[in-house]
């Protein structure tokens, strides 16, 4: 019996580590991942980040994939030769950038494979952009190049020679608006799914 409760336990974590079985549906995503949902709320009020953006953030840089990395380089292309940046898990924060976040919230306890640490990070990463650089919390186009090329870099303006990124970055701000009308509509019934939990 102990060893068909942890099997069952192992099963049930990695079911938690999944991706959403839709990412292209706000709800869907939420209504699957209830503790996402409940994570997100923290980190929105936390941060005043509209959960929608961090979330188009988050797909665009992870998929939704706890321990997404960068891909590998190869020597001479064929031999490993490490990745291309210390990026990791759903937010793909980078080492620097999340010891950083660790010293400044505290949160000494974070992990780049927990959904609500990832989260939290791009809330207080957006928090900041919006201080340093000026961005709205609601422009998910400027706020995902800032994380992308960093304060110093959007500053400099760097991502104006890169089109590739101006386009992914169009990509980002049109699935934040998509996710934005999606979560309207169903976020009397997420909240009220909430509640029933709260009282049962």
């Amino acid at each position: 019996m102990p060893g068909l409760l942890a099997l069952m336990a192992l099963m049930l974590l990695g079911c938690a580590g999944q991706p959403p079985s839709n990412s292209d549906n706000l709800c869907y995503i939420f209504q699957e991942k209830r503790t996402w949902y409940k994570a997100a709320l923290k980190a929105e009020k936390k941060w005043g980040a509209p959960l929608q953006v961090p979330m188009a953030m988050m797909y665009q840089e992870s998929r939704f994939k706890s321990d997404a990395k960068p891909p590998r380089e190869y020597l001479f292309g064929v031999v490993p030769w490490g990745r291309k940046s210390s990026a990791y898990g759903f937010s793909q924060a980078k080492t620097a950038t999340w010891k950083d976040y660790v010293r400044e919230t505290g949160n000494s306890w974070a992990d780049r494979d927990d959904f609500a640490d990832a989260i939290d990070f791009m809330g207080w990463f957006m928090n900041k952009t919006h201080k340093i650089n000026k961005v709205s919390k609601w422009d998910a186009g400027s706020q995902y190049l800032n994380y992308h090329e960093g304060w110093g870099g959007y500053r400099r303006g760097t991502h104006k020679n890169k089109a590739w990124l101006v386009s992914v970055a169009a990509k980002v701000k049109q699935r934040a608006s998509r996710y934005g009308a999606q979560y309207r509509k169903c976020k009397k019934e997420l909240e009220a799914g909430w509640f029933r939990r709260l009282i049962s």
